[in-house]
């Protein structure tokens, strides 16, 4: 249920009391103000927290007031400017077996250190000179280990994709056998181009391109295996949500989160935030419009234009050989005017070629890796969705706990209560007892009265004595035995450990919500923040591919006219006199 529909059942985890989230119609919706939790949380997520600001990033960046002109123009720059995609390259593919039985490709990655990088290699090495060059070799496996580290050491951050395993239909685009791709000169170089697209991304990142796995990924003196046989990546459970956003690795969040009820991937929240079902919904939208419409048109074109290069390149030889057979009859100027035209064509089967290459480049690998980073988003998304529901989901259990301890303990009250008067009736009767046996046993013991005695002891009936019954056998003995061990033989201890453990579980609950909050507060503001950083990343990427294909087409078109210019002289000299 929206908040929107003024439902207070639910606290708004995102708000403080007293405080309302005033949002912009683009992206926020109007939320209402909860009051303070009925079970004395006063904690919840605040609004603030949660706003898409990149203040996680600059706390401690100074006031407002406090900076000068230029340094906001060099801040906008930097924030705005594309960060470099050469400091990570990726010089070479080797065929190697070393290791394996089968053969398998390497990836010699180079990493060049300059001063306004920061050091990512080992901490005790000389960072003095201007520039230092390391390079390691890494398989692709090694790359995919690597992103899922990072993945689960940074859950709320976006790591960038890495390039999909190569499929049927891509061995069929490009003709080549999948036994053959290992030697496929094209596929391994966009292997080689989009995995160095991750590093250098992944490297611009102020989070992640610090992170120490990613240092040791880059140095070659660390071996990748024991790395993910070592902390911090062993100490990070599989499951996120079974550990806190801020710090996967710190133990006693660890022992705290294990005890948390895991939602079901498919609950809905009683009280959604807004700004995250807008995010939703944009990135359903981004994500149908690459994958379902550009890649599709942009696939076309290129096999378009790639059949049409063909067909030209037929046509450039056809004019060729007629160039030849116009020289050997003569004909005044003729032959040379053919050969023009033939070479002209022959530059834009060789010009188209290029600008399809640097298409490939520039502008359809970038594609195809922000079709990627919309599943990226979505997972993130449905992360802090069921680390909402999760939270949603302890309170509900903890609320159950305590209305179960309150049943316990009114039961607990109403056995003393029954047990004491008991205990006065008993004490009354063992009272009234005593007062009329006294007197009898008086005249018993000084004699008096023994003959109406002798009458009273001789009516007492003798005392009947029978054997005992034989014990049941058979199957309503078996029933009967059964049931003494259904039956609680001491309702009041199983009553009494039942509080306690219940109290015990609601401190662990209480203490999990607190946690909860504080965590959920942080992954709001981290991933909105991230969101952020994205949104200004992927505006600058693609407006540097629409540069680069009008770059690439403008290079196609002039070397064209260069071409069809010098035809057209020597058409315009050919002598029909």
């Amino acid at each position: 249920m929206s908040s929107s529909n003024g439902d207070t059942s639910v606290p708004n985890p995102f708000l403080e009391e007293g405080e309302t989230l005033a949002t912009s119609s683009h992206s926020h919706s109007n939320m209402t103000t909860h009051d303070e939790d009925d079970d004395g949380h006063d904690d919840e997520p605040s609004a603030a927290a949660a706003e898409p600001t990149s203040a996680a990033y600059s706390s401690t960046e100074p006031y407002p007031q406090d900076v000068t002109e230029e340094q906001i123009k060099a801040a906008n720059a930097n924030a705005n400017a594309r960060p470099r995609m050469d400091l990570i390259q990726i010089v070479d593919a080797l065929k190697t077996s070393e290791g394996a039985n089968a053969s398998y490709i390497v990836y010699c990655v180079r990493f060049e250190l300059s001063p306004a990088c920061p050091p990512l290699l080992h901490a005790d090495h000389d960072h003095s000179a201007h520039t230092q060059s390391k390079e390691v070799r890494r398989r692709y496996s090694d790359f995919h280990s690597l992103r899922q580290a990072l993945c689960l050491l940074y859950p709320c951050f976006i790591v960038p994709p890495l390039p999909p395993k190569n499929s049927l239909s891509s061995y069929a685009l490009s003709g080549t056998k999948p036994s053959k791709a290992k030697e496929d000169a094209a596929l391994v170089a966009r292997r080689k181009r989009m995995l160095a697209t991750f590093l250098n991304r992944t490297l611009a990142h102020r989070v992640l391109g610090v992170d120490r796995t990613f240092r040791k990924f880059l140095d070659p003196e660390w071996p990748w295996n024991d790395v993910l046989h070592s902390p911090p990546v062993t100490q990070v459970p599989k499951n996120p949500l079974r550990a806190s956003a801020s710090d996967p690795t710190n133990a006693e969040s660890l022992a705290l989160f294990s005890a948390l009820p895991l939602p079901s991937t498919s609950a809905s929240l009683h009280n959604p935030d807004q700004r995250f079902l807008d995010s939703e919904a944009f990135t359903n939208k981004f994500s149908n419009h690459l994958g379902g419409t550009m890649e599709k048109v942009n696939r076309r074109l290129m096999k378009r234009w790639n059949e049409a290069a063909g067909d030209w390149a037929d046509m450039g030889g056809g004019m060729n050989g007629f160039a030849l057979r116009m020289g050997e009859d003569g004909s005044g100027g003729l032959d040379d005017a053919t050969e023009r035209v033939g070479m002209a064509v022959d530059g834009y089967t060789s010009a188209t070629n290029t600008m399809l290459q640097a298409w490939e480049k520039d502008f359809t690998e970038p594609l195809s890796e922000y079709t990627q980073f919309s599943a990226i988003i979505k997972q993130l998304l449905k992360y802090r969705h069921l680390k909402h529901v999760q939270y949603e989901t302890t309170r509900e259990v903890l609320e159950n706990k305590r209305a179960a301890l309150e049943e316990l303990e009114r039961s607990e009250v109403e056995a003393q209560r029954l047990e004491k008067a008991l205990e006065r009736i008993r004490l009354g009767g063992d009272a009234s007892v005593t007062a009329t046996g006294g007197p009898t046993g008086s005249r018993l013991l000084s004699g008096e009265g023994g003959e109406t005695d002798g009458a009273s002891a001789g009516s007492v009936p003798p005392v009947v004595t029978t054997s005992p019954r034989k014990a049941s056998t058979g199957f309503l003995g078996a029933l009967s035995h059964t049931l003494s061990g259904i039956v609680d033989n001491d309702p009041e201890a199983t009553r009494r450990n039942n509080i306690t453990k219940t109290r015990e579980s609601i401190a662990q609950l209480d203490a999990g919500i607190k946690a909860l909050t504080t965590d959920l507060r942080y992954a709001s503001s981290t991933i909105q923040a991230d969101l952020d950083r994205f949104q200004r990343q992927k505006v600058n990427d693609l407006r540097e591919m629409c540069l680069d294909l009008g770059k690439a087409h403008r290079e196609w078109a002039q070397q064209n006219l260069e071409m069809w210019q010098s035809a057209k002289e020597a058409i315009e000299a050919i002598d029909i006199d």
